[in-house]
């Protein structure tokens, strides 16, 4: 069941897509930048991804599981296509001009379909685990918990999918590393920033809901 009017749903669908599609290209780029973090691999895309969670928790109690479903079918092909079109152009950091475009790409291909098949893994567990906690009285279990899962699964399928015999060495010998660390520090962030971050946008969307209902009473 939606709490937003007819309108304002359809409008919040397409910034949600357009949304979730920023944050896959972004990602896909940052997780070609590894860094070490307290003397571990681990890459930038790291502090990105978990923002996609957030918006599909809020998505579940605001729109219903059907919607959040509707938002991830749509982002899933542009969201490829747009992934590999700027990973190509900004491989590794730097820019390869649009010529690159026309020489197949093998590395970047592989992070780009780990990323298709990732995503809709992790985000329709995160939706299917979300939905069954959300109507408990403490609102903080059901975001809690489905992004424990969720990044579980992406993280894992993506890193074994882009890079297990990859032809970047260095990903190819540490990736079970860096997706450690990756999931740890997705975790980190998402725990003490974005559920916290879940709780205060979903009240102030609440509010704001609650205040609209009272002056067109």
């Amino acid at each position: 069941m939606s709490l937003l009017p007819e309108q304002r749903r359809r409008s919040a669908l397409a910034l949600l897509i357009a949304f979730h599609i920023l944050i896959i290209i972004a990602s896909n780029y940052l997780v070609q930048l590894p860094i070490t973090l307290f003397g571990w691999h681990t890459t930038w895309g790291a502090f990105s991804f978990p923002f996609i969670f957030l918006a599909t928790d809020l998505t579940v109690r605001l729109l219903g599981k059907g919607p959040a479903r509707q938002v991830i079918a749509r982002v899933m092909l542009p969201a490829l296509l747009a992934s590999y079109v700027v990973s190509v152009l900004f491989q590794e950091g730097a820019f390869h001009g649009i010529a690159a475009l026309g020489q197949f790409n093998e590395f970047v291909l592989r992070i780009s379909v780990a990323s298709f098949l990732a995503y809709v893994l992790g985000q329709f567990l995160d939706i299917q685990v979300f939905d069954r906690l959300r109507r408990l009285p403490q609102w903080w279990i059901a975001p809690t918990l489905s992004t424990i899962v969720g990044n579980l699964l992406d993280t894992f399928a993506f890193f074994s999918v882009a890079f297990w015999r990859s032809s970047n060495a260095f990903m190819a010998e540490h990736w079970v590393e860096i997706a450690t660390v990756d999931y740890g520090v997705k975790l980190a962030v998402s725990l003490m920033l974005f559920v916290p971050l879940y709780g205060l946008l979903l009240n102030a969307i609440l509010r704001l809901l609650a205040g609209r209902a009272r002056v067109a009473a």
